[in-house]
């Protein structure tokens, strides 16, 4: 079999069998299949696509270029979620612990911040001593012992997807859905999920900047996450505004460690996150329905069982055993804290929530380049949401800064980034704009 054969067929718009994509995917891999040729077949692929049956074995292929996980002598359903990406998307740090509370197990392997969007792992470094790249044994013994423990990529899961991804980065192709599905299942199923959630947002500050695109997006994976066996479901949420009203890094683990002792909840985090937790419950077989599902997160949340998993699961993985108690204490501060007034008193009627990521990272809370390293304490609270009222006792935001320079440089981005006008051109939008069931 000759790489060049394959790059020609699917040139001319034919179908790949598994033995064929096997072939391909090894030589990604082990390096036999060259770097031209591996951007060739991408955009071969990006301008022909794939039949469902191809992008399934794509992902069985990467998947199986790696590690599989095993989870063996665990007795609870293996679950996990990914997000496609947002700004104060904080939803995995409550999420995993409240679905250990509820009788899951959630090996839920993170990622950094890219581009304007938060990375969970950034928000979990921010706390003192966490180990958020443990070796196999600990995330394995925190998994069984405690239910839940948030990591990045362990072990080898997955190599050929590195390597395939780092190539469509520089060569124009990482838009194709074909292959957006099979990079990010290819990594879940090698983490041996048995149910999985996907979080596909739309709007200003997603990757998908309308509901047709997240829509076509949430379709093939959750049409290809189950042709591999794995049992998905996806939730179209909004991302036209920020999350939670905390964009950064300590100020959204703060923002987290509020949610879950009570003191202060965001409405639209909570209602993503409930749902999510409701799906993946059901899916796991936890729950009779994601509805059923939903009133044991609310449940796990309003009990504090979720806090307390949260706090031993911290623990487990080298943080404060206090954390939870003295969380204020332990997260850095930045030492510029200061209000984010807008120009005009009125009502908050639109947020550009991709540029006030990029405000994040230009405060040094998220990379410029791979190599740059993140300041954990800066960043964004108090942000108003869409139909808050904005005046001289309400500010848009307070921006925490290293110094003044950059809080002032935040507050014009910040003052850019927002719509202000009056209630009545205020739209209503739904956190979770709908389902894709498979």
């Amino acid at each position: 079999m000759l790489p060049q054969e394959l790059i020609r067929k699917k040139r001319d718009g034919g179908t790949l069998d598994a033995e064929e994509i096997a072939f391909f995917v090894k030589g990604l891999a082990d390096g036999s299949v060259t770097e031209g040729q591996v951007a060739a077949l991408a955009m071969a692929v990006f301008f022909k696509g794939l039949t469902v049956d191809e992008r399934v074995a794509l992902t069985l292929a990467m998947r199986d270029s790696g590690d599989v996980m095993d989870w063996t002598g665990i007795d609870a359903p293996i679950l996990d979620k990914h997000s496609t990406g947002g700004v104060g998307d904080n939803v995995s740090l409550m999420l995993a612990p409240a679905l250990a509370a509820c009788g899951a197990a959630v090996p839920m392997i993170s990622g950094r911040g890219l581009g304007h969007t938060g990375g969970t792992l950034d928000k979990f470094d921010s706390i003192p001593g966490y180990q958020t790249q443990p070796d196999n044994i600990l995330f394995k013994k925190v998994v069984k012992e405690i239910g839940c423990a948030v990591i990045g990529q362990t072990g080898n899961l997955a190599p050929a997807d590195k390597r395939f991804y780092a190539i469509r980065d520089v060569t124009g192709t990482v838009e194709s859905i074909d292959l957006i599905t099979a990079s990010i299942l290819s990594k879940k199923l090698a983490a041996g999920l048995q149910g999985l959630v996907l979080d596909v947002k739309w709007g200003t500050g997603a990757f998908m900047g309308t509901l047709e695109e997240a829509r076509a997006l949430a379709e093939s994976l959750v049409l290809v996450a189950n042709g591999a066996g794995l049992m998905t479901t996806a939730l179209l949420t909004d991302m036209n505004e920020p999350l939670a009203s905390a964009a950064g890094n300590a100020v959204e683990m703060q923002n987290a460690v509020n949610f879950l002792k009570g003191t202060a909840i965001d409405n639209r985090l909570w209602d993503v996150t409930v749902a999510q937790g409701g799906e993946l419950l059901a899916s796991g077989g936890i729950a009779a329905t994601a509805d059923t599902g939903m009133e044991m997160m609310r449940e796990a949340f309003q009990s504090g069982k979720a806090a307390e998993k949260f706090a031993q699961m911290v623990h487990a993985l080298g943080g404060p055993a206090d954390f939870m108690e003295k969380s204020e204490l332990y997260l850095a501060k930045a030492p510029v804290q200061a209000p984010v007034y807008a120009e005009q008193d009125g009502v908050v009627t639109g947020v550009d929530a991709r540029a006030v990521g990029v405000a994040v990272v230009a405060l040094g809370g998220g990379r410029r380049a791979a190599a740059d390293v993140i300041d954990p304490s800066v960043g964004l609270t108090d942000l108003a949401g869409v139909g808050n009222t904005v005046d001289a006792d309400a500010p848009l935001a307070i921006v925490h800064a290293k110094t003044e320079a950059d809080a002032e440089e935040a507050a014009i981005a910040l003052r850019k980034a927002y719509t202000v006008g009056l209630a009545a051109d205020v739209q209503d939008r739904p956190s979770v704009v709908d389902r894709i069931a498979p």
